[in-house]
This record gives C-alpha cells, sequence and structure tokens, in this order.
C-alpha cells in the first residue's frame, strides 16, 4: 500500500486502527489536539465486550497485554433502590467474558504498541477540505496543513472530517452526566464503599440516576444522571464546585446518604458531561479518500458500546486496508457497507438500554434485563 494515511484523533478507535495498519506493515500518521498523553482523565472503567473490543485487540495482537490490565472482579452488579436497599446483585465468579479495564490505562497500551513518531500532539484540527481526486488537505489551529490520500476522522462527537462526509451534526439528548470521584473509598467513605460493592452500582429512578464502579485503590468513580435540560445545566456554577455539587445532590433528596455522598462528598470537581447523539441510521454516499470511525460516524446514546465500537471499526477498516491494498476505494466500500448496519443496530439497542436505565420502569426495567423477567413482573 503506498497511499499515505492520516488519522486525525488519538483516542481508542483511532489507535486500534493506527496499531493494525502497523502490524500489516501500513504506516500511519495521528494527529491529536491534546498537548500530550495526559493532557487530561481518560475517563473510568470500559467492559471490554467480547464480539467487538475483544476481536478488535485481538486483531491488533494486544490481547495478552489486554490480560495484563483486567482489574479482577470488577464485573460484579448491584442495583440499589434509592433507600439503598439491594434490589439485585450479580457477583463476579470469575466466568464473565467481559472483563474490566481503565480507558487511561487502555489507551497507553495502544500508544505503547505504536511507533514513537505515530502521534503528533497538539494538532488541533481547525478545518477539512476536498483536493479532488481522493486527496484532502487538513488545516490546524496554528495554521500549518497536511495533505493526504486517505483521511480517517477518529476524532469523536464533534468531528471537524464528518462535514466532508455529512450535514449531520449531534444533538443533545435531554440528559446529562455529572462526573465525580471518591478516593480511598474503603477507608475514608466506608458506607459507600459497601454500597457499591466490588464493580459497578445502578441506582436508578425515572430520569435521574448514580452510576458507580470500583476502580483501583479504592477509588470510586461515580456518573450522576439527570434527565435536565441544557439551560438547567447552565445555571449551575461549575467554577464554583462547591455550589454546583450542592445543587446537583439536591436533585436527590431523600436517597440513602451512602448513595448521595457518591455527589456530595467527592474528591474531585463536578464535570459536566452533557450527552449528545447523531441519527440512528446516519450514513453517508461514499466518497473518495475519506472515511469516519466510532463517535464520528455514529455517537449514540450511553450504552457500554461507544468505546468498543470505536475499536471495532478501527479494526475492520485496518483488515478492509490490509485486504485491498491497491484499492483503497474497494477497502473502504467494503468498511462502510458493514459498518453502517452495525453501528444502526447498537444505536438502537442503546435507546432501549436508556430506557430501561431511565425511564418509567426504572430500576426494575434493568434488573428484568439482567434476569430475563418479563416487563411488568416487578412492583412499580
Amino acid at each position: 500500500m503506498t497511499t499515505d494515511v492520516t488519522i486525525i484523533g488519538a483516542g481508542l478507535g483511532g489507535l486500534t486502527f493506527a496499531r493494525v495498519l502497523h502490524v500489516h506493515g501500513i504506516p500511519a500518521t495521528v494527529y491529536e489536539a491534546e498537548v500530550s498523553p495526559a493532557a487530561r482523565a481518560q475517563g473510568g472503567m470500559l467492559d471490554i465486550h467480547e464480539d467487538s473490543g475483544q476481536p478488535a485487540l485481538r486483531a491488533a495482537g494486544l490481547m495478552d497485554a489486554l490480560r495484563g490490565l483486567i482489574l479482577e472482579s470488577r464485573q460484579a452488579i448491584r442495583v440499589l433502590d434509592r433507600d439503598g436497599t439491594v434490589l439485585f446483585e450479580h457477583a463476579d465468579d470469575g466466568t464473565g467474558g467481559n472483563p474490566e479495564v481503565l480507558r487511561g490505562e487502555l489507551r497507553q497500551m495502544l500508544l505503547d504498541s505504536l511507533p514513537a513518531d505515530t502521534v503528533r500532539w497538539g494538532h488541533k484540527v481547525s478545518g477539512t477540505r476536498a483536493l479532488g481526486e481522493g486527496r484532502h488537505e487538513v488545516t490546524f489551529a496554528d495554521g500549518t496543513t497536511v495533505t493526504t490520500g486517505l483521511l480517517v476522522g477518529a476524532d469523536g462527537a464533534w468531528s471537524r472530517v464528518r462535514p466532508l462526509l455529512s450535514p449531520a451534526a449531534p444533538e443533545y439528548i435531554g440528559m446529562s452526566a455529572v462526573e465525580t470521584c471518591l478516593f480511598d473509598a474503603d477507608t475514608r467513605h466506608p458506607a459507600s464503599a459497601k454500597a457499591v460493592g466490588g464493580g459497578s452500582l445502578f441506582a436508578l429512578a425515572p430520569g435521574k440516576g448514580i452510576l458507580a464502579h470500583r476502580e483501583r485503590g479504592g477509588t470510586l468513580h461515580t456518573y450522576v444522571m439527570l434527565a435536565r435540560p441544557r439551560d438547567w445545566f447552565a445555571n449551575l456554577d461549575f467554577t464554583d464546585p462547591a455550589a454546583a455539587t450542592a445543587r446537583i445532590t439536591r436533585e436527590f433528596d431523600g436517597w440513602a446518604p451512602e448513595l448521595t455522598a457518591l455527589i456530595a462528598d467527592g474528591d474531585t470537581a463536578p464535570v459536566l458531561r452533557p450527552l449528545h447523539a447523531l441519527p440512528v441510521e446516519h450514513r453517508w454516499t461514499r466518497a473518495p479518500g475519506v472515511t469516519l470511525l466510532g463517535d464520528a460516524a455514529h455517537l449514540s446514546l450511553p450504552n457500554g458500546e461507544g468505546a468498543n465500537l470505536a475499536m471495532y471499526d478501527g479494526a475492520e477498516l485496518g483488515q478492509a486496508l490490509a485486504a485491498h491494498p491497491d484499492d483503497i476505494e474497494a477497502a473502504l466500500t467494503a468498511y462502510e457497507q458493514a459498518m453502517f448496519p452495525r453501528s444502526a443496530a447498537a444505536a438502537t439497542e442503546g435507546t432501549q438500554v436508556h430506557e430501561m436505565f431511565y425511564g418509567a420502569g426504572a430500576p426494575h426495567s434493568l434488573i428484568n434485563l439482567f434476569t430475563g423477567h418479563e416487563a411488568g413482573e416487578w412492583p412499580a
């Protein structure tokens, strides 16, 4: 393959793509807006799925490295009522197929698997344009440019590459997450640590929820979910963490103190994460020399699939190019024809899961999913 490959975005999808290309002897350059791998926190736990994330990492030759990142016993699940009552519990008996790892450690594993000069840090894209005959120009915020024969947008929800292919833009779904952490929780916050247990906690009600998971060293990572309009969050002053935290905590008045402490006693300033999605059936007409993967292609409601699908996209695209080194368009066509229905199915499932978590039947609708009960078998 002689076509130069330019990847925008050094997230999990873009790095998996670069790694699979590297395995097949195909060089690529990744441009990333962040100034270094440690420029910001990389999020919490990820379960690496048997049918997506794991095949992707297998194609990248990294399954052995992945095993060194797995946090044992983190596949345990607890669903609590707002008063702290345990409604459902599933212990991690070691037979689960979706091992849990920290996103930041997984990203670093991928970075370490690439030649040192693969990622160009501090390159924020300001624009892209087609030059004809499948070539594209990328302009960076500092005014520099690069031209390429294959441009791949792995640059997430607000992709600068997407407009080359689609006018679609993510829309706010009516819910936001507020992220915070407790450190050394087993010693400093034992009641909250007990409530979370060894893995993941779901304390849900219609339109809201407290989700937490146990990381390394007694860290509890919490996502507070609230169905509120953007203006509601805009009226919170996140530059005053204590005031913002107190206001969010009031939305859970009457909930068990071990649950509200996951918000109120946070050791990190609350971080607002508004949730957006692209249309479920988002797709585009094939355009020479450019494509998308991950959230840039199919941002959807949070359902535990986003990172896995991004890695799977990257692996599938890399393998398609390796299979068609002399026909880039054949490779891109094959990749997109498989990716479009796959991502639409995942987005549809995400909509259903979102309803189970935060719809009128929560939390029992989620328990029904875990136990195989039919809807309506649990009391309201």
